[in-house]
């Protein structure tokens, strides 16, 4: 495959800001030209900014709680046979999830900006949850877009960000889901952008949020790299990464580290939202079938009908109920370097109530689902294989989904 070494993927795009010369880019309107040029200036500066990232650790360390923990699961392993499984509990960060390493580094950028507002979108809640409260930490009145669909089944999460005193603007259109949510959003920015800042949830949209979201969720890998070098004294010769992938931030950033290794050393695993077992709808885009097409700004693989419109998503899972997902990934799939795959809402409830049962963590939906595809493949796997499983949030926020719809996994 044709990636660069020693530089990070999120710089690996042409003078286009296009991955593999057709994924990504920056279809935006004529009036957010100059805001996207002036943040693009504003992040390559900030990023070789030794004072600038000395602050951005601080703040992991101290406020979001960096590094997170990296644990075996004994009974996991014992229970299933054949490799040895592990969690990176990403969900042990301030908050409860991945989602505050971009929300960090954002607010950040908005202070030094001059920038008084912050908008954002979120879907699962967790990117408004932690939006809402880094922008209550930097002194920042924030305003989060989200579909009614998931402020219904996401209440926990919505009571934080107006505890953190974040305003929810309520988005009806479409199918009232994340989709819909990041439209509104973008529209809102477009009329604001002199005084407000966007924090944009995930690795999508115009190329330059794809590079600030990697650049921060990166942090992930970093410590899991320098982790397993402690347990191992190396990398080991036969590990298998697997994360679950809506966007594709907790993904980029949980993989970063490892892209350049040899795929038969270092697997990358995708585990997207295949939704209901008997439902046609899905949001697994890489894996279940999809056009290319520009969704929110970018080229990229996306769920789409026969007339080439957006299509509707289904999945248990708001944070994965996305018709697209990231240029990076997009580009990671067709290089090979990744694996694709889905897990049905049954396969992730199921694998849920077996990790709870025998382990002392708490996945929510969407990690639940790449626990499924490790509970899938670890017996066939040699005991020498090391399968990682970011477990990139905590279920809080799904307690009454799954309250509902664990009467009838079985």
């Amino acid at each position: 495959m044709n990636i660069r070494k020693r530089i990070p993927l999120i710089d690996q795009h042409d003078k286009n800001g296009f991955w593999g010369g057709k994924f990504g880019g920056s279809f935006i309107p004529e009036t957010l030209k100059k805001p996207i040029e002036d943040l693009e200036i504003l992040f390559s500066k900030l990023r070789k900014d030794k004072k600038f990232i000395k602050e951005r650790d601080r703040y992991f360390k101290n406020w979001v709680g960096a590094p997170t923990r990296f644990i075996k699961l004994n009974n996991l392993s014992n229970h299933l046979g054949g490799a040895q499984i592990w969690a990176k509990v990403v969900s042990d960060a301030n908050g409860g999830a991945h989602k505050i390493y971009n929300a960090t580094v954002h607010c950040l950028m908005a202070k030094k900006s001059g920038k008084k507002y912050i908008v954002g979108d979120t879907g699962a809640g967790y990117a408004g949850k932690m939006l809402s409260m880094a922008a209550k930490k930097f002194g920042l009145k924030c305003k989060i877009f989200m579909g009614a669909k998931d402020i219904k089944r996401q209440k926990p999460n919505c009571d934080a960000m107006r505890k953190n005193g974040a305003e929810i603007v309520p988005v009806y259109s479409g199918s009232q889901t994340l989709v819909d949510a990041v439209s509104e959003c973008m529209r809102y920015w477009v009329s604001n952008c002199n005084t407000t800042a966007m924090c944009v949830g995930s690795t999508v949209g115009p190329n330059i949020f794809v590079k600030i979201c990697g650049w921060s969720t990166a942090q992930i890998s970093r410590e899991l790299k320098i982790q397993i070098k402690n347990k191992f004294k190396k990398i080991p010769n036969k590990i298998k990464l697997i994360n679950c992938v809506g966007g594709g931030s907790s993904a980029y950033g949980f993989w970063s580290e490892f892209i350049d290794f040899p795929k038969n050393q270092v697997e990358l695993v995708g585990v997207e939202a295949g939704g209901p077992k008997n439902s046609k709808l899905h949001a697994a885009p890489l894996s279940r079938g999809a056009k290319l097409g520009v969704l929110h700004g970018a080229m990229a693989y996306c769920c789409q009908d026969s007339q080439g419109q957006i299509k509707e998503t289904e999945s248990i899972s708001a944070g994965l109920d996305y018709p697209g997902v990231s240029p990076m990934h997009c580009f990671l799939k067709d290089t090979k370097r990744a694996r694709y795959t889905f897990a049905t809402d049954e396969e992730a409830l199921r694998a849920y109530k077996l990790v709870t049962k025998l382990e002392k963590i708490n996945p929510s939906l969407e990690p639940s689902h790449a626990f499924a595809e490790a509970i899938k493949i670890a017996p066939k796997l040699s005991k020498d294989t090391i399968v990682i499983i970011n477990s990139c949030g905590d279920a809080k926020k799904d307690r009454d989904i799954l309250k509902k719809k664990l009467r009838k996994i079985k």
